[in-house]
Formats: C-alpha cells, structure tokens, sequence
C-alpha cells in the first residue's frame, strides 16, 4: 500500500517498487533528505512484479513526481522510459523515473552511487578491478569502474558465459574485460573489487579466501546480512571491505537530485546536511 500527502493542496508522492519490497530502505533514506529540505513530500512503497509494471505505471495521476525502481523492474523501466541518460543507456538499466507530462525520463543511479561510494573508500584511478557477479547490478559496477579510470576489469561468475555483454560493454568503454570461472584459478592481483551477488549468498571458504588475498579493497553491494560471506574473509586477512549501505546512500542521494531538481548533476541545496541524515538513518558516520 502506497500512502499519499497533500501539501498546499497539492500532492507529490513518490514511492519504491519492486518484489519483494519490504525490505527496501528507501523510504528512510528519502524521508530522512525531504526533512533536511523542508519538502512534505511522501515517498512510499509498493509491492510490483514485472507482469504488473505496466499497468501499475499507467494508473499513476499527476500527483507522482517520480518513481524509485529496483528488482526485477529495472528492465521494464528501462523500456518505459521516454528519455535515458547515458548510465541507463549504457547498462540498459532504469532504476529512477522522473514522471511528467512528456513521458517518464529514466535514469540509472547505481552508477554514479558506486562510484561516489568507491571515492569514499579511497578508489580512485585504479589499475585493475575485479567484479564479483554477472547479473544486472555487474554492469553498473563496471561503468562506475571504468569512470574511475579501470582499463583493467575482470568478471569472475559461476557461469562467465553471462558475462559476456559485460566485455562488449568494456570494450565500447575502452576497458579490456575479460571473464573467468568462479573458483577456478588462482585470481590475479587486483586493486578494488566490487561484489555483486545477492545478499546470503555463501562462497566456498577457498573460493573466498583466494579472492580476498588477491583483491585489494572490497566493496559488497550486499549489506544484509553483514558483514557477507565475501567481507567475512576480506576481514578474516586484514583487507578492507565496506558494505553496500554507502552506495544505497549515495545513489538515493542522485535520485533526490533528480527529484528535485530535475537533474542528476546539480547539487541539492544543503545537500550535505542531507547526505549526513541519510547516512545516519542507515548506520553510518558521516
């Protein structure tokens, strides 16, 4: 169920949608920015699966400024979009949808949140990267790689068959990708790993073990449980690891930015004050 606010006798509602959904920590971290901004805006959620997206977008009145999307409807958002900026057109993923009069404008925030979030660990410039994972969130992860400068990207899966949009995708960019059986080999030395398999996912103790030895810094994109199978062993050799609790952050933060402005690059007003409220409703320092 969806809530709505009026405020001035007008409505502006926002929401997240997604199966499952309840886990979602959007509404907090939005809810959490609108105050900073003095915006009594509502930002809900709501249980959609892919059959339903259509229907469900097609149903929404005036009142919606925007919509939050995450699994399984980054696809289907991407193909609703009337416009797409180039990070959803590169990883043709939506994960923000701008509603208005001209159709809705999508966007795909995972990009620029990874990025912001790796900066945050130091990660900038890289030499080489490894990407744990070939699903959906892989190819946000190597955009966000290779505009911090990777050239030097490797996608170890289960099956590396997966992966390979992920090397034609490099290659567009500039960046050799290659791919390699997940616990296969002996990894290769890299400088920051980005780990994209869903949250409980448990690694062979091995398989993790010669990953961590080998992979510099890791960013999990899991944040629950925590610390993930993957961190426990970057932890257990006295390697950094953070959770994916900066980028859920930092991409929300580009999503309020294109809520309320109406553009990803322009800065909020007082949007490091609502950047620290938005870290400190999940946990984090600021």
């Amino acid at each position: 169920m969806t809530n709505t606010r009026t405020s001035g006798g007008i409505d502006t509602n926002l929401a997240v949608w997604g199966d499952p959904i309840d886990h979602s920590r959007s509404p907090d971290l939005h809810a959490a920015a609108y105050a900073v901004l003095g915006l009594d805006w509502c930002y809900g959620r709501r249980r959609v699966d892919a059959a339903g997206f259509a229907s469900a977008l097609g149903g929404l009145d005036a009142s919606w400024r925007g919509l939050s999307l995450t699994m399984p409807l980054k696809e289907a958002a991407f193909t609703a979009a009337a416009t797409r900026d180039r990070h959803a057109a590169l990883t043709g993923a939506v994960n923000t949808l701008l509603l208005g009069p001209d159709g809705p404008r999508g966007y795909n925030t995972d990009v620029g949140g990874l990025a912001r979030a790796l900066r945050g660990e130091g990660i900038d410039g890289p030499g080489a990267a490894r990407i744990i994972g070939a699903g959906a969130t892989a190819a946000s992860a190597l955009v966000a790689l290779v505009e911090l400068g990777a050239r030097r990207i490797e996608v170890v899966a289960r099956s590396p068959q997966k992966a390979a949009p992920l090397v034609a995708l490099g290659a567009r960019q500039g960046a050799v990708v290659t791919t390699a059986q997940l616990g296969a080999s002996a990894p290769a030395k890299v400088d920051v790993t980005v780990g994209t398999l869903p949250g409980g996912t448990n690694l062979p103790d091995a398989t993790a073990d010669a990953l961590a030895t080998a992979g510099g810094t890791l960013l999990d994109v899991a944040y629950s449980p925590w610390p993930s199978s993957l961190a426990a062993r970057w932890q257990a050799h006295g390697a950094p690891a953070s959770s994916g609790l900066s980028m859920l952050v930092e991409q929300a933060l580009l999503q309020v930015r294109i809520f309320v402005t109406g553009d990803v690059a322009a800065p909020l007003p007082q949007e490091q004050a609502a950047r620290a409220a938005m870290r400190a409703v999940v946990g984090l320092s600021d």
